[in-house]
């Protein structure tokens, strides 16, 4: 196995050879004829022309020759056996996604753990695994991560893989791969590069919780919202974060995330310095959990208490567990309310599992969240994918370039058929 030397200078971002593979993450609705042909097939299929022509807006001879690229690059299989009775020519005949050939490769890299996630065309998880993230030096635990993926994908004789999402905290050069990690110790970490070298795939590396929000924004099975919309996406587990998503796409800076990390945040039974991380992460969590002899305190050699332990300690009747749990709550309502005044989105999601592992929680987050606002009322949506919500997202920057470009996607993994692409500019209305 391939490793990349590590260069802390801003010109070793340059393309080369080595980063040819690494790819500027796709999170948005793409409206160019193929993708919008594509979007419509996957949402709607078994589907006939007529029916993507006026769900797309796009003219019939626009939509038939993309699904004729479609067809030749092998995304799309026709159904002769949906046909209507009697009708006449190819173009009556429904398509639908030729999932079964095809995967991606998702990879969620946690402060402590990594999810590898294996995803279909329609981004249902086929199959994931979860493995600890490597504490050594970036290099060394690149390798090792790196080259878990690729043991990983040789178990997959069956389907050809497509492309590598890579999801991860911390500052993201989405155009390079690289990585600014400060609570892995991570500093310009190549991690599109190292994957790409590795695994021969196309790679593209997306801030995690901006992947998150496009798993919201693109598998949420939702219909697309206005050009002029914008959705407000909060997380909370071990870290803290947030995304933006404007006009269908989700707003990734160039300079990197911003930070909710250090927002003021006060409860004297969390504890913490007043910052929000250090008061609602799963760590800050456990401390007070400990320090009220909720859990056992932390040993030497020890397994020290888990949020699984506390959230099993409130639900059979622990009081100061349930106390505990529900200050955590009003805490997050409190800041998503701050950010919604803040930013004053059209719709308001939260996800991690400091909102989902405990929904009786969520009564709290949502009586913090309308006392502190001073707006008018606003529901909070809790995501789509529940506690899965991290491989939602690895599985959706591994699948975003092919629903932004599907035709071009095939080029780029090197399948046989994808150069006949259509070459309609038409856009959907």
């Amino acid at each position: 196995m391939r490793t990349t030397t590590l260069t802390t200078s801003p010109h070793s971002r340059r393309p080369s050879l080595r980063t040819r593979h690494v790819v500027t993450p796709s999170l948005h609705l793409s409206d160019t004829a193929a993708a919008s042909v594509f979007r419509a097939v996957r949402l709607r299929g078994p589907i006939g022309r007529d029916v993507i022509a006026q769900t797309t807006s796009l003219s019939i001879a626009t939509v038939n020759r993309q699904v004729i690229a479609l067809l030749n690059a092998g995304l799309l299989r026709e159904r002769a056996d949906l046909a209507v009775a009697g009708a006449i020519g190819r173009p009556r005949v429904p398509v639908e996604v030729n999932h079964e050939p095809f995967m991606t490769l998702g990879v969620h890299i946690g402060a402590r753990t990594t999810s590898i996630v294996a995803t279909d065309l329609f981004g249902r998880t086929l199959d994931a695994v979860e493995t600890p993230t490597p504490r050594s030096g970036q290099g060394p635990a690149l390798a090792a991560l790196a080259d878990g993926a690729s043991r990983y994908l040789r178990r997959w004789h069956r389907r050809r893989p497509l492309w590598v999402g890579v999801a991860i905290g911390g500052a993201v050069d989405g155009a390079s791969g690289h990585v600014d990690h400060p609570r892995l110790g991570w500093r310009e970490a190549p991690v599109g590069p190292v994957f790409a070298d590795t695994l021969g795939l196309p790679v593209s590396v997306a801030s995690h919780v901006d992947t998150m929000a496009g798993a919201e924004l693109l598998l949420g099975m939702r219909r697309p919202a206005a050009s002029s919309s914008t959705s407000l996406y909060v997380y909370a587990r071990e870290t803290v974060g947030y995304a933006l998503v404007i006009g269908g796409r989700v707003h990734s800076p160039a300079s990197g995330p911003g930070t909710i990390a250090n927002l003021p945040a006060a409860s004297e039974l969390l504890g913490g310095s007043g910052q929000l991380e250090s008061t609602v992460s799963d760590e800050a969590v456990l401390a007070a959990a400990r320090r009220l002899r909720i859990l056992p305190a932390a040993r030497v050699g020890g397994a020290a208490g888990t949020v699984t332990e506390l959230l099993r300690a409130a639900r059979n009747g622990n009081q100061q567990a349930k106390d505990l749990l529900t200050e955590r709550a009003r805490v997050l309502g409190e800041a998503v309310a701050l950010l919604r005044d803040l930013l004053n989105p059209d719709d308001l999601v939260v996800g991690g599992q400091a909102f989902t592992e405990y929904p009786e929680g969520m009564v709290q987050v949502e009586a913090a969240f309308a006392a502190r606002s001073v707006l008018p009322p606003r529901d909070i949506r809790v995501t789509t994918f529940g506690n899965r919500v991290q491989e939602a997202g690895a599985g959706i920057v591994s699948l975003g370039g092919l629903y932004a470009d599907p035709l071009g996607a095939m080029r780029r993994a090197g399948l046989p058929g994808s150069t006949l692409i259509a070459t309609d500019h038409e856009s959907s209305a």
